[in-house]
């Protein structure tokens, strides 16, 4: 039997909320919440999507999270909501716009399924190590479901033709629309002409390649599904809905990267004329009237003591590699590690990261409780930067980038079979 060839991504009929029903079933992403906040926003919301991603809210409190029965529910309350005619499926093969507001922001993606062939190949790029444990959860409520439900959010290089394609499809009335408890709007548009359909497919193709820029569990997690089930099917075609993954895909210029900063428990034996003599070998201080906001990269802010100072690396000091340039680096290998002697910061209990949806007050906060005993702010990592260091086939620094607006669970899924 021939095998076909996969296209980068294709259309697929999505189970989705019915009819008015998005308000009810959206939720936030199944990685952004423990099972305590899963459990107090679902509550008194029977037809939540929470109930599916995060399902041992549904079991006694001391449930382990990973434990058999946790994803037999999520099966159970999948198939219930089917029933209840709350998520249904859609009749033929469609692409999906998906428009997220966030206040003043707006961005429009593609709703697709992206191959899994061209994940393995390294087409689809990553930028990030993946954890054994976290791979495995996903892989087994893939497969106690037949269906991804959490979506991959990529990034495809700016397409005039296929901005324009999904900016006209906001242009009819929605299939679904909603607003999440976060005040973010999500609105979904089915696109089912068939040459619509067929050109998006044919403008992908053509890309060199998309950017993985949050979901690398997920991907990897549909990418062990797929071998698994490849080993298994001696009539495999490559045609079957396993060979793809549920992802997002919005242009590059219109994804948001928020900073992601730093607070540190102590100056590690240093007094502070000590710190600041050390931070002087490497960086240009200045002190400031308010909250020190990096204006571009290369610039960071240092809470200390109740004052803001402005820091600026020294030129000689920025490597060219993708990786080295990085803010996140400078900061790690001229400051963090150096001067305050943390090493490893996805270990040490030493440090902290605090997403910039939070804003510098959060650090303040942080320091002026006695919790920490400084901050450390960033300018937020370009999408361009994430993308060469993909190109790189090299690894971001852990807390490099905090995307907004989040996904919706959901609004979307990917039925295997």
């Amino acid at each position: 039997m021939s095998l076909i060839r996969p296209s980068l991504v294709r259309p697929f009929p999505a189970l989705r909320p019915a009819p008015g029903r998005a308000p009810e079933v959206i939720a936030p992403p199944y990685d952004v919440l423990n099972t305590a906040e899963a459990r107090l926003l679902a509550e008194g919301r029977p037809w939540s999507f929470l109930h599916i991603s995060k399902p041992e809210i549904d079991l006694p409190p001391d449930t382990d999270p990973y434990a058999p029965e946790v994803y037999a529910k999520a099966a159970e309350n999948l198939h219930r909501m089917i029933a209840a005619g709350v998520l249904e499926q859609d009749a033929q093969a469609c692409y999906y716009a998906y428009r997220l507001i966030m206040g003043e922001h707006v961005q429009v993606g593609l709703v697709a399924a992206a191959s899994v062939a061209d994940y393995d190949t390294n087409r689809i790029r990553k930028h990030e190590f993946t954890r054994p444990d976290k791979e495995d959860d996903r892989v087994r409520q893939i497969e106690a479901l037949n269906a991804q439900t959490g979506p991959v959010l990529l990034a495809y290089p700016s397409q005039p033709e296929v901005d324009a394609i999904l900016a006209a499809a906001t242009q009819a009335a929605p299939d679904s629309d909603g607003v999440a408890e976060s005040g973010v709007h999500h609105t979904l548009w089915a696109i089912r002409d068939a040459g619509t359909l067929a050109r998006l497919t044919e403008l992908f193709d053509a890309m060199p390649a998309l950017y993985i820029a949050d979901g690398h569990h997920r991907s990897a997690s549909a990418s062990r599904i797929c071998a698994s089930r490849r080993a298994s099917n001696s009539a495999h075609t490559g045609d079957e809905a396993y060979n793809y993954f549920l992802s997002v895909i919005f242009p590059h210029h219109q994804m948001r990267i928020l900073d992601y900063n730093r607070v540190i428990k102590d100056m590690n034996g240093l007094s502070e004329p000590e710190f600041m003599a050390r931070v002087a070998e490497s960086f240009m201080i200045e002190l400031a009237e308010s909250a020190a906001k990096p204006a571009h990269s290369g610039e960071f802010g240092l809470y200390l003591n109740g004052r803001w100072m402005k820091l600026t690396i020294r030129a000689d000091l920025i490597p060219h590699d993708p990786v080295g340039r990085l803010d996140v680096s400078l900061l790690q290998n001229n400051l963090i590690a150096p001067i305050l002697g943390i090493a490893d910061p996805r270990r040490d209990k030493r440090i902290d990261f605090v997403g910039g949806i939070r804003g510098l007050a959060e650090l303040e906060k942080r320091v002026d409780s006695g919790e920490m005993a400084l901050a450390l702010a960033l300018h937020p990592t370009g999408m361009e930067d994430l993308m060469a260091v993909a190109d790189a086939n090299e690894v971001m620094p852990p807390k490099s980038t905090w995307f907004e607006p989040k996904l919706a669970d959901g609004l979307a899924s990917h039925l295997l079979g």
